[in-house]
């Protein structure tokens, strides 16, 4: 009889493999006509390479897969092919769907079995600091079925009654300590993320959305100011500063 006991969970989870999926088939009609919005130009680099390179940056990820426009996977592979990535990543282009979801499911069968921790990034969200994207994987690791990042909001929030053209009445303030602004990467058990899209359909805003509604807990971790996300001309400008000051203090 063999000696050789099987891994606790804990080391199980400790060991697990990390892979990213990264929608990047969407148009980003707010930033206007030209390019999708993650070919877009920062600093002169497309900003999907700085989301990609952002994920990479975590020693724990070793595989990304970057979902392209149905019919973009060519030039968004040769695109990966002319900028230096890093060598201890794996990365690979499929094909996207006709909505965000659609392309995380397809970027989730693209992925080998021997990944079991999946991180969802936002293509448009290129400066997230690898601290962040350490402690989702990490907080995962701990046994948190879904991870989010997120930043307490510094605006008074008013709920409205929609009324498009016209002035719209307040209908609550909601309790500004209890609410958060969620940002991406956002991480998942690999079983408990490819459930939620098997199962969930509706109402969703995001991947953790998904796992919400299968009634599972999903827990926040600390954001960073950094990982905004473009979406609209000011974002760029703001991005470009910040990619300056990195190359001034860090040499970035």
């Amino acid at each position: 009889m063999s000696d050789v006991s099987r891994p606790s969970p804990a080391q199980a989870r400790a060991e697990a493999r990390t892979a990213v999926v990264i929608p990047a088939a969407g148009r980003g009609v707010r930033l206007g006509p030209g390019a999708p919005k993650a070919l877009r130009a920062l600093n002169g680099t497309p900003m999907l390479i700085h989301a990609i390179r952002a994920m990479a940056a975590s020693r724990a990820v070793s595989l990304v897969v970057v979902v392209a426009p149905p019919d973009g996977a060519g030039e968004v592979k040769s695109l990966l092919d002319a900028h230096a990535l890093p060598e201890r990543t794996d990365f690979v282009v499929v094909p996207g769907g006709e909505s965000r979801q659609e392309s995380v499911r397809l970027g989730l069968d693209a992925l080998p079995d021997d990944f079991d921790i999946v991180l969802v990034h936002d293509a448009a969200r290129p400066l997230v600091p690898v601290d962040t994207v350490d402690a989702v994987i990490e907080a995962v690791r701990d046994g948190a079925p879904a991870v989010v990042p997120a930043l307490p909001l510094a605006d008074t929030v008013k709920e409205v009654e929609p009324a498009p053209g016209e002035p719209e009445p307040v209908v609550a303030t909601p309790v500004r300590a209890r609410l958060r602004a969620v940002q991406t990467p956002q991480g998942f058990d690999r079983a408990t993320l490819i459930r939620a899209h098997e199962t969930v359909t509706e109402d969703v805003t995001d991947d953790a959305s998904m796992v919400e509604q299968l009634g599972l807990t999903v827990v926040v971790v600390p954001g960073h100011e950094e990982a905004f996300k473009v979406t609209r001309p000011l974002d760029l400008v703001l991005a470009e500063a910040v990619l300056a000051r990195r190359r001034l203090n860090d040499g970035f």
